[in-house]
């Protein structure tokens, strides 16, 4: 059977060709919701308000960043994800909700790959290895001693079952031989809270939220979880080097729209994250902080949130991590 196009057909594509492409000329015409989906003050919160600040000087119209925090960033995912496709919604992709969640919920309320126009990759960033300052120890190595005197008795804090600061400890757990005792919280700011206070024994927090901390004093580093030290903080260890070869944890930073969005639209907004993440003042900021700013095409961040899925999935099941 063949199929042919009336002259109305092609007149009704044609203006829909149009009133996309008008659309997103004068886009955007009102305020943009930036969804964080962990509570203010963790390492992604940093890195998003950051980039929101400039943009919304780039595009003439307010970058609101809105926290919904929840199941290991899933709730604020699911949230986006529902959202209309017209560029006035974004997300903060992070590696848990879109790449280690899919290997530790049987089900979720939402496809990383199929619900979402990938935009750009914005940073990547170790974690670190915090300690409460009256706990008796200087090194990972001694905080390995003193934990296999005393399993089950310390905590550690998370951002939430499935992120890398869980995902980071389990697999740490594994390597090191002891047992310790996971408290998860909605993020990465209340977990830091509750480890400065006392209530949590150890974190492997965000880099750019953690450091200011360790800066501070309030915090004890013993060694950040990629394979080699920062260039933020260069006097501290890596945990591969402390005694544990090949141990990495990297978490990821990026921006997708829900699925739908014109391409013009992912298109603007790729070129000014682009043009944002090359300015000194960002980049001095955020490398400050341990973050390494990074651009990419929509569709080369798209193969490489597949890439992670997969990645991870690995290293879930090495750690045997589960959501309780």
């Amino acid at each position: 059977m063949k199929f042919r196009c009336s002259s109305v057909t092609i007149a009704i594509a044609l203006l829909i060709g149009m009133s996309f492409s008008v659309y997103a000329q004068t886009y955007p015409s009102k305020p943009i919701r930036f969804i964080v989906p962990f509570s203010a003050g963790g390492g992604g919160d940093i890195v998003v308000r950051t980039v929101a600040a400039k943009l919304s000087e780039r595009l003439g119209q307010n970058v609101a960043v809105d926290n919904r925090a929840g199941a290991g960033g899933s709730l604020g995912t699911e949230i986006a994800s529902q959202a209309p496709s017209d560029g006035y919604t974004i997300l903060m992709a992070n590696v848990a909700p879109m790449a280690i969640n899919v290997s530790l919920h049987k089900k979720l309320a939402y496809d990383p790959v199929k619900d979402f126009s990938p935009i750009a990759l914005l940073v990547t960033f170790p974690n670190m290895l915090v300690v409460h300052p009256s706990l008796p120890v200087k090194s990972t190595r001694q905080l390995v001693d003193f934990a296999k005197a005393r399993p089950g008795a310390l905590t550690y804090a998370s951002a939430g079952n499935g992120s890398t600061t869980h995902l980071s400890a389990e697999l740490f757990q594994g390597m090191a031989g002891i047992k310790l005792i996971h408290v998860p919280y909605k993020g990465g700011g209340p977990a830091l809270i509750n480890l400065i206070s006392g209530e949590v024994t150890m974190y492997f927090g965000s880099m750019p939220a953690s450091l200011p901390h360790v800066r501070s004093r309030r915090l004890m580093p013993l060694g950040v979880t990629s394979l080699k030290r920062s260039d933020a903080a260069p006097e501290i260890p890596s945990i591969a080097e402390s005694g544990f070869p090949g141990f990495e944890a990297v978490t990821w930073i990026g921006v997708v729209a829900p699925k739908g969005v014109p391409q013009d639209i992912v298109d603007r907004l790729n070129k000014e994250v682009a043009q944002v993440l090359v300015m000194p003042d960002v980049r001095s900021r955020l490398k400050s902080l341990g973050a390494d700013p990074l651009t990419s095409t929509p569709s080369e961040f798209s193969a490489y949130i597949v890439s992670e899925i997969g990645k991870w999935a690995k290293v879930v099941k090495q750690s045997g991590a589960i959501v309780e």
